[in-house]
Formats: structure tokens, C-alpha cells, sequence
């Protein structure tokens, strides 16, 4: 009788992999010791919960303290009895979390020339900020040169009007 194959869990199926150490723990265990059962069985499930993302008592973090609460038990219980299955849980994140790959000469050669023009253009940035600031203050400067040249040009026009409502008796014809 042929049975179909199960396929074995990848790399980054995390929620398989933890699904299977856990049945094959609690059988290796057997019924000697129910509780451990239990425990393998709840911290399993728990793990396959916050490997899919959808956590039903913890806040769903990738950590052991997470782990412990979403499987319903103490810390400690993952820390000092069930050590192989908190290993098992950092390795599953760990091997769930993509590993960034180094970058190629080219890639890095491009990210050098970016922050050089980056700098460069910070650095024009700042020099024709230094020169709109004193552009600024020589239109401030004219602006007072301009409002005293016309109060200048008022003045004189007031004196040439004091001036030419006086007659000129020295241009009058004698007779």
C-alpha cells in the first residue's frame, strides 16, 4: 500500500518544522510524564503561532518571553527545562529572517559616488544659502540708501520751491 509522501519542511518553513519536533518530542517522551507532554505540546504550538504571525496571547514578538506567555507557562520553563525547544525557536527566526546579502563591487562603487554628490550637493546647498543671506542683507542696506536718497530728493524739492516762490529782484528790468 503506497502512502503519500509528506513533503519535508524547507528551510523557511518555520511553522512545519516546529509542528513536527513537537509531535516528534511528545512521542519520544511517550506517557511517562503527561505534563512534559503537555508543555511540548502547548510551547509547539505556541511556536507555530508566531512563526505564522498570528498570535492568540502574547504581542506576537519573536521572543522567548513571548513564546513562554503565548504558550501559557513561565519563562523559566523554556530557559531551564525545555532548552532544546527555545534553540529550536531562535534557529527557526533566525533561518526565517532573511540573511542580506553582501553587496557587489558595483553596488558599493555606486553607493560611494552617491554619498560624494550627496556631499556636493550639501556643500552648494550651504554656500548659496551664505549667498542668498547676503544678497539679502545688500537689498536691506539699499533699501535704507533708497528710503534716505528720496527723503534727500524731498528736501531739495521743498528748498527749490522755498526758492523759486522768492522773485528775483535782480533780473528785474529797470525802467
Amino acid at each position: 500500500m503506497n502512502t503519500p509522501a509528506v513533503a519535508a519542511p524547507g528551510p523557511r518553513d518555520g511553522a512545519a518544522l516546529a509542528q513536527l519536533v513537537g509531535a516528534a518530542l511528545t512521542h519520544a517522551r511517550g506517557h511517562a510524564d503527561t505534563e512534559d507532554a503537555t508543555e511540548i505540546r502547548a510551547i509547539t504550538d505556541a511556536m507555530v503561532r508566531l512563526l505564522i504571525g498570528t498570535p492568540l496571547h502574547s504581542d506576537g514578538k519573536l521572543t522567548v518571553v513571548s513564546l513562554a506567555t503565548e504558550a501559557g507557562l513561565r519563562r523559566n520553563k523554556l530557559t531551564h527545562k525545555h532548552t532544546g525547544l527555545k534553540d529550536l525557536f531562535y534557529a527557526l527566526v533566525k533561518a526565517r529572517t532573511p540573511v542580506p546579502e553582501a553587496l557587489p563591487d558595483s553596488a558599493r562603487a555606486r553607493a560611494a559616488k552617491q554619498q560624494k554628490d550627496l556631499a556636493r550637493v550639501r556643500a552648494e546647498r550651504d554656500d548659496l544659502r551664505g549667498q542668498a543671506q547676503l544678497l539679502a542683507r545688500i537689498v536691506h542696506v539699499l533699501e535704507i540708501e533708497n528710503q534716505q536718497l528720496k527723503r534727500t530728493n524731498e528736501q531739495m524739492k521743498a528748498q527749490l520751491a522755498e526758492y523759486t516762490s522768492i522773485p528775483d529782484l535782480t533780473r528785474r528790468r529797470r525802467r
